[in-house]
């Protein structure tokens, strides 16, 4: 009887444990010049994007938001691409997400240059 009430109370901590951010979870940065309507985070070279991370919200220019995302491996480098509520798109490659934690990116339209620096 005993092991039964230990074993009931192991699984209702469980059960009450916060759910804690994954080690690839990050806050992005938007200091393009421009609202991004959807932030897409992918292991690095994948072919395949996934879902936008952020759902229907819009990240304005000068302005952050928490990316937090279920990842399925222990991989660390992921890819970024965001798309502009313009309609343009932008790509940032090979981030370690185990070490960073805040990204900044940037993007010249003209030069269609993407730039990032990261903490």
């Amino acid at each position: 009887m005993k092991s039964i009430f230990l074993a009931l109370g192991g699984c209702a901590l469980l059960l009450s444990a916060p759910a804690f951010a994954g080690d690839q979870d990050f806050t992005l940065f938007n200091k393009t010049g421009y609202d991004i309507a959807e932030v897409y985070v992918s292991p690095a070279k994948s072919k395949a994007w996934g879902d936008d991370v952020m759902e229907d919200e819009v990240l304005e220019d000068a302005h952050s938001v928490p990316i937090t995302f279920n990842a399925k491996n222990a991989i660390c480098n992921y890819d970024l691409k965001v798309i502009f509520t313009d309609g343009d798109e932008a790509y940032w490659t090979n981030f370690d997400l185990c070490t960073i934690s805040k990204i900044q990116i940037f993007w010249n339209a003209k030069t269609q240059k993407a730039t990032a620096k990261w903490e």
